[in-house]
């Protein structure tokens, strides 16, 4: 899931305040509610933990953790080890915009174009199959196992 970052209401009308929003209108508090929409749209079993790299972007993680019950986690500095999936995705990623590229000329349809298009893209890792094709049969097999049977 690509999450488009929309410039926070008040960006470029109100006056700028010290240890406010971000420059771009894209801070902390973005970041947290852009995750908070999202993530749960998930089913429940999906949406138990994130872990985060370093920076400024998680800087809301405490009412993040608040808002959707989800465990937050952070990766020891110089460890992209503890975000396998991440790292690898982020390689992927650069195929479509390479270091340097201003993200802010994206919207959100051509975000979801490009996380259709790496969703349906077949892994390795994943036996060749996509990565929507290994969630759904996630969740199929989730779901068959909730299920009783009457014998």
């Amino acid at each position: 899931m690509l999450l488009h970052l929309p410039r926070m209401d008040g960006y470029g009308v109100e006056l700028r305040v010290k240890n406010g929003p971000a420059l771009a209108g894209r801070g902390a508090e973005a970041v947290k509610d852009a995750i908070a929409t999202t993530i749960t749209t998930l089913p429940e079993q999906l949406r138990r933990s994130l872990t985060w790299d370093r920076g400024k972007e998680p800087a809301q993680h405490a009412q993040l953790s608040v808002d959707t019950r989800l465990q937050v986690y952070f990766a020891d500095p110089q460890s992209p080890s503890q975000r396998g999936t991440n790292e690898n995705t982020n390689g992927l990623l650069r195929q479509y915009f390479p270091k340097g590229t201003d993200l802010s000329r994206w919207d959100a349809d051509e975000l979801d174009a490009v996380a259709h298009a790496l969703n349906t893209r077949p892994r390795k890792t994943l036996g060749w199959n996509t990565p929507a094709e290994a969630l759904n049969e996630h969740l199929l097999s989730v779901q068959e196992a909730g299920i009783a049977t009457i014998a």
